[in-house]
């Protein structure tokens, strides 16, 4: 099993290209379910997590096609096997998304439920409630959703609560359902408006996406089409924080700040200078941040997903932030391992107190889930002396080539395999 070693104390500089969103690579990858039709997407992400997707659709009978460094071409033109097993879906709960999709186009899926999740509850009931809505007949039954619809109907579907998932399986549903579908409380997320552009070139009517109600008018068949994945703005956040705690100098190519608003405001808050261009970021760091308190909700507030990142940079912060995460019950595992080098947390509830210590020092931690594993490479790179951080299979489901990247901004980070 392979770890990150990294010797803190090195001064991030320079430039590095960040890669295409891993949250919006997926749902679209299951877009190419609706057409029999080639598609082709560029900006792909090489990331574990995309692997597993591509084989699952792979054994559905959707062709798959390299296309240089970051293309593939997806041909669901000999689907023939609607079928998510459960030892693909246990590895990626993502796997869920194809129940949509399959049921709009071929009348059937079998899906397996997704188990467990490390960081906390994510239920797919507000998925089958959709779909019966719409008027498929569903059943869960030995552990899969089993889910028939001679052809979707129009419907006006509300959820319980915002979810992400559920929105995008739901939208690529109506895509080809008889007649209009409404989503109220859908998730306002910039995945989910990639993922409606991309529908929308294949040939779907939709409105409202980025809002939290979405319209769609169901057409009889979608077609092939091109589609680029817009940059990761979770990734983009990760190296500005990477920066921000080393008191660096960073320009980040091939993303864009436009989603990323309130991660942008809690670094210039804790000190740091950002210039936004079109197709790029800059942060300037100062040699010591001031502590930011934040709290977690869906988009467009502040991300679930940048609050371990965060964590790490108040660890060495002037000052003491509070952190209160709304979304996951179980998104503070990384505050032990943080604490095994020498970070002061204290957890009341579904809030962190973190008091800015003067230094951390180098241990041996455990990643537990992706964000947590970025978190602790942050911190890595401040502690002195080695980290070795065990378990990161967890990072290289969400970050590509994430030590080549640092690296390159003169990180001292080398895997051991």
């Amino acid at each position: 099993m392979d770890k990150l070693l990294i010797e803190g104390g090195q001064v991030l500089s320079g430039e590095v290209a960040m890669s295409g969103a891993k949250n919006a690579a997926l749902p679209i990858l299951c877009a190419s379910l609706l057409t029999a039709e080639p598609v082709h997407f560029t900006n792909v992400p090489h990331l574990n997590d995309i692997s597993t997707m591509l084989r699952l659709l792979g054994d559905m009978g959707v062709g798959v096609t390299m296309d240089g460094v970051d293309g593939l071409v997806l041909n669901g033109g000999g689907l023939n096997n609607p079928v998510a097993s459960y030892e693909m879906v246990k590895t990626m709960r993502a796997s869920i998304l194809v129940l949509g999709p399959l049921v709009a186009r071929g009348g059937e899926a079998r899906v397996s439920l997704p188990g467990g999740c490390a960081i906390g509850a994510r239920p797919v009931d507000q998925h089958i409630k959709g779909l019966q809505a719409m008027g498929a007949e569903v059943k869960v039954e030995q552990g899969y959703v089993h889910a028939k619809a001679t052809r979707l109907k129009g419907a006006r579907i509300c959820t319980d609560m915002v979810t992400v998932t559920g929105t995008e399986n739901l939208m690529m549903a109506a895509c080809l359902a008889d007649g209009e579908t409404i989503i109220e409380n859908a998730a306002r997320e910039p995945e989910v408006v990639d993922l409606a552009n991309c529908l929308v070139s294949m040939g779907a009517r939709i409105s409202g996406a980025g809002t939290d109600v979405i319209r769609i008018q169901g057409v009889d068949k979608l077609h092939g089409a091109t589609h680029s994945i817009m940059p990761d703005r979770i990734e983009t956040g990760t190296y500005l924080c990477a920066a921000a705690i080393t008191g660096g100098d960073i320009r980040l190519l091939k993303t864009s700040a436009a989603y990323l608003d309130t991660v942008v405001d809690k670094l210039m808050d804790a000190g740091c200078e950002i210039t936004v261009e079109r197709d790029a970021i800059r942060l300037v760091a100062p040699k010591r941040l001031k502590a930011v308190s934040l709290r977690t909700a869906p988009y467009p507030a502040f991300p679930t997903d940048m609050q371990a990142q965060f964590m790490a940079i108040n660890c060495v912060a002037d000052g003491v932030a509070t952190i209160r995460e709304t979304i996951f019950e179980n998104r503070f595992m990384h505050v032990n391992e943080l604490m095994r080098l020498g970070a002061n947390i204290q957890i009341e509830g579904n809030n962190a107190i973190v008091r800015g210590v003067d230094r951390l020092e180098g241990a041996t931690v455990m990643a537990t889930d992706l964000r947590a594993s970025a978190s602790l490479v942050i911190a890595a790179l401040v502690a002195q002396g080695e980290t070795l951080i065990d378990r990161i299979y967890h990072l290289d489901r969400g970050y590509e080539r994430i030590e080549e990247k640092l690296a390159r901004l003169g990180a001292s980070v080398k895997r051991v395999h």
